[in-house]
C-alpha cells in the first residue's frame, strides 16, 4: 500500500462506515496530506505500512515550527485515527503513534454577541437590494436556531414545520434533529421566500435549497463567512466573528435565560454534554450576577447594610 491508496481507502472508510460528513473528511485527509508532503520533501521513501514512531515525531517537530498547539494537536489526533484504521483492517499490527502526546492546549472559550450587537449587526443590512432580506432571514435562523454554517447552507424547504414551529435539520454525520425556530426567524424566511426567493430563475439541482445566490444556486460556506465579515466591519465590531459566532451567542443567550443544558444539547446537536457544558464557562460572570441578585443570604446582606 502506498500512501495514494491508504488515503483513498481511509476516505472510502470515513464516507461509508462512519458516516462522516465532507467537510470532516476533507480536513482529515487534508491534514494527513501533510505528513505525505514532509515524507516527499525530505525523500523519505517509507509507506503507510512501515512508517516508524521516529520519523512521525521528527514531522510533528517541524509541524511545531510553524503552526500553534491547537491546530498541531488535531493533526496528532487524526494521524492516530488513520493508523488505528490500519490496524482495524489488519494492515498493520501496531500503532506508531501511540507514545506520542499532543501538546498542552488551554481551552478556547468561543466568543459571543450580546443580542444589542447582533440586532446592530443585523440592522447595517442593506434592505434596499434583494440580498438584503434573503442575508437578513439567514443571520435571523442561524441566532435564532443555532445553526451551524454546514446546516445553514444545506437546509431546504421541505426542511421548514412552520405549522408545528420547527425546522429539520441535518448536523455532523448526516444525523437529524428537529429544532424551534422562533416567530421572528420565521417571518423573515417567509419575507424572503415569498418576495426574493419566488423571483429568482433556480438552477437544476437546487429547487428545494432555502437560502440561494443571484444565479440561483445553493450558497457555499465562504459566502457566509463574507457576508458576515463585512457586516462586523461597516458597524465598526472589534470582535473577530464568523457563523458560528452566531451559534454560540444562541447558547449562551439560551442558558443566561435559565434554559436547561440538556435541552441545548439537543438544540445544538451535540453528542456529548461535556461539548455544550463550554458555556457554563462562558456564563460564570452571568451566574455571580444571578447569585448575588437572588441568593436569600446576599439578600439579608444587602437589607442589613442599609440599617
Amino acid at each position: 500500500m502506498n500512501w495514494k491508496q491508504g488515503l483513498q481507502d481511509y476516505h472510502h472508510y470515513m464516507k461509508i462506515e462512519r458516516g462522516l460528513s465532507d467537510n470532516s473528511i476533507f480536513a482529515y485527509t487534508r491534514d494527513l496530506q501533510k505528513l505525505v508532503d514532509y515524507l516527499d520533501q525530505y525523500e523519505i521513501k517509507v509507506s503507510p505500512l512501515d512508517i516508524g514512531q521516529e520519523t512521525i515525531q521528527q514531522f510533528i517537530y517541524e509541524l511545531a515550527k510553524v503552526i500553534n498547539p491547537r491546530s498541531q494537536a488535531r493533526i496528532i489526533s487524526g494521524l492516530k485515527g488513520f493508523f488505528t484504521y490500519l490496524i482495524f483492517e489488519d494492515y498493520r499490527t501496531d500503532n506508531p503513534m501511540d507514545l506520542i502526546e499532543s501538546p498542552k492546549i488551554g481551552r478556547k472559550l468561543p466568543d459571543t454577541l450580546s443580542s444589542s450587537e447582533i440586532d446592530e449587526l443585523i440592522g447595517n443590512i442593506d434592505l434596499s437590494k434583494a440580498e438584503g432580506e434573503r442575508n437578513r432571514a439567514m443571520l435571523e435562523t442561524l441566532y435564532g436556531c443555532g445553526l451551524r454554517v454546514s446546516e445553514l447552507i444545506n437546509l431546504k424547504l421541505s426542511d421548514l414545520y412552520f405549522e408545528e414551529d420547527f425546522i429539520k435539520v441535518t448536523g455532523k454525520g448526516d444525523k437529524q434533529r428537529f429544532v424551534p425556530i422562533g416567530q421572528i426567524a420565521k417571518k423573515y424566511v417567509n419575507l424572503y421566500r415569498n418576495e426574493v426567493r419566488n423571483h429568482l430563475k433556480i438552477q437544476n439541482g437546487h429547487e428545494d435549497y432555502l437560502f440561494l445566490n443571484r444565479r440561483g444556486k445553493q450558497l457555499t460556506r465562504a459566502m457566509i463567512f463574507t457576508i458576515i465579515k463585512r457586516l462586523a466591519e461597516k458597524m465598526g465590531l472589534q470582535k473577530n466573528i464568523s457563523p458560528h459566532t452566531f451559534r454560540h451567542s444562541f447558547a449562551t443567550h439560551l442558558l443566561e435565560g435559565g434554559a436547561d443544558l440538556r435541552a441545548i444539547q439537543q438544540m445544538l446537536g451535540h453528542e456529548s454534554i461535556t461539548t455544550t457544558e463550554v458555556y457554563m464557562h462562558v456564563n460564570r460572570k452571568h451566574l455571580h450576577e444571578v447569585l448575588l441578585g437572588h441568593h436569600p443570604r446576599n439578600k439579608e446582606l444587602d437589607e442589613s447594610t442599609q440599617i
